[in-house]
């Protein structure tokens, strides 16, 4: 990948600050303004939300002026959606954002070009199984001063999504600027596992940003202004619903925290200190069929995680969530003990596996990069095949494909598929130069299970470095136009995006 380079002023260093002095933010819970007929001619009556993209300024630390950032509904993260699965919503996202953007667009990226309004979007439910109308196709954007309204059906198992930006060639730009948030479906199944709730029910939304010592966003550059567009975007602030060093004061008993990592590329290894057990009970797509107790939580950009953590035995101490070196919050636990309704369940939602037999079709598709004389990173590709050319990938709805996702690159990437949910088969090491210069599928090595805490449903999955994963999907929702990408933002507004077509024959 290619280097980094220094911006002309040194950003902020984010350890000359004091730590936890702010406490954490919550998200604010959307609240609907009126009830209108849904579009699906049920003649139900559905929430309608109202939500405005808009430029705000915000302190990040009780020592920074306040941030210029982009919003929905005035805050970052944006309002978090709090939902029932059955029960359709809708939203009207209307951009109000200023007619200039404020970091650096890159026009020779496809869809970024100087004949296109400078400041756009279009918003994607990540993880709803969603119309292809309402799904934020990345071309479908829209400029300051139009709406858009969109149906969620939320025809789906209980889960944590998220919502944020997806205009075709700044949509990296658009989420670094705070355009985002959570939304959460529920049903009555997790309801009766009486898991922690209420205020014992905490969203973590991760991002890491770099900022100026004025408290502004600097967002990285390339050498060639004409350029700016970098591999990757790694901020050394880290920032928990908003916040740099925030911290929690939680009573000494169980907690559900509900875990985003909205980062633009940065991958989050977390863990507790002192060391102390995390037990995930959820992915991306709903509820684990049991618990699993780790020490270490690894999420790639786009993957949530549902964890539960019992405070009871820190009773009077505080605690850090940690990545690595990094410190990103603190959990400061009262001295008394505090009631709470029985253990942790021991199951919590049948994930029957689906059977390879199942499959009508297997697709091998390679994830690319382009590299120039010095090495330096072009951008990605999927399957070697750029954004604008013909749709290839035209599954027939109902039905169930494998897709062999060949990473001839260096790097981990996070493939996310629009739509639809999915499970990991495996993964297997091969060798990528004979693949490369041969066609040959050579692997060196026995297929690896995903692991204990992959064995949910997913949306988004890791595709390690040289490295062959197999995800099994049902193409199960709507026909239409969808896309599917690398969720490191920097890939996917670099052609590492394609589109993909559900038929009905």
């Amino acid at each position: 990948m290619g280097h980094r380079v220094a911006p002309t002023t040194p950003n902020l260093d984010p350890n000359s600050l004091a730590r936890f002095v702010d406490p954490l933010p919550l998200p604010i819970i959307a609240q609907p303004v009126d009830y209108r007929p849904a579009p699906d001619h049920s003649g139900e009556r559905v929430p309608f939300y109202r939500v405005t993209m808009q430029a705000i300024r915000r302190k990040i630390h009780r020592d920074l002026p306040a941030t210029t950032l982009w919003s929905y509904g005035g805050s970052v993260p944006g309002p978090m959606f709090d939902t029932r699965s059955g029960q359709g919503v809708l939203i009207e996202w209307a951009n109000e954002l200023p007619a200039r953007h404020f970091l650096p667009i890159d026009h020779s990226l496809h869809g970024a070009e100087r004949d296109k309004p400078e400041v756009r979007a279009v918003v994607h439910l990540h993880g709803g199984k969603t119309p292809p109308e309402g799904d934020g196709y990345p071309e479908d954007w829209y400029v300051p001063g139009q709406s858009r309204t969109y149906y969620y059906p939320n025809q789906q198992e209980p889960a944590l999504l998220w919502y944020h930006d997806h205009a075709m060639g700044i949509n990296r730009l658009n989420i670094y600027a705070g355009l985002l948030g959570l939304y959460v479906i529920r049903d009555a199944v997790e309801d009766a596992l009486h898991l922690p709730s209420g205020k014992y029910e905490v969203p973590l939304v991760l991002m890491d940003r770099d900022l100026r010592p004025d408290g502004q966003l600097s967002y990285p550059v390339s050498p060639d202004p004409e350029r700016p567009w970098v591999p990757e975007a790694f901020g050394e602030a880290h920032l928990i619903n908003g916040k740099l060093f925030p911290y929690l004061d939680v009573e000494a008993r169980k907690y559900r925290i509900r875990i985003l990592n909205g980062a633009n590329g940065r991958f989050y290894r977390l863990s507790l200190s002192p060391n102390l057990d995390m037990h995930q009970i959820g992915t991306d797509q709903g509820l684990l069929p049991a618990p699993v107790t780790m020490k270490h939580l690894q999420l790639a950009p786009g993957e949530r995680a549902d964890v539960v953590i019992d405070f009871a035995e820190l009773r009077g101490t505080n605690m850090l969530l940690m990545s690595e070196a990094f410190t990103l919050m603190q959990f400061r636990v009262a001295s008394t003990p505090a009631p709470e309704e029985g253990n942790l369940p021991a199951t919590l939602r049948p994930v029957p596996r689906i059977a390879e037999s199942q499959a009508i079709l297997t697709r091998r598709l390679t994830l690319d990069e382009q590299l120039n004389m010095v090495s330096e990173s072009m951008g990605m590709l999927l399957n070697k095949t750029p954004w604008h050319m013909p749709i290839t990938e035209k599954p027939k709805l109902n039905s169930v494909e494998i897709w062999e996702l060949v990473n001839l690159t260096d790097d981990v990437h996070p493939i996310h598929l629009h739509m639809v949910r999915f499970q990991i088969l495996d993964r297997r090491r091969f060798d990528a130069f004979e693949y490369m210069t041969k066609g040959n599928l050579r692997f060196l090595g026995p297929a690896m299970a995903p692991e204990s805490n992959e064995l949910g449903w997913k949306d988004t999955a890791r595709v390690n470095a040289k490295t062959v994963t197999r995800i099994i999907v049902p193409f199960v929702g709507y026909p239409g136009r969808y896309v599917w990408h690398c969720h490191i933002l920097e890939h996917e507004d670099n052609e590492m995006m394609r589109p993909y077509e559900v038929m009905t024959t």
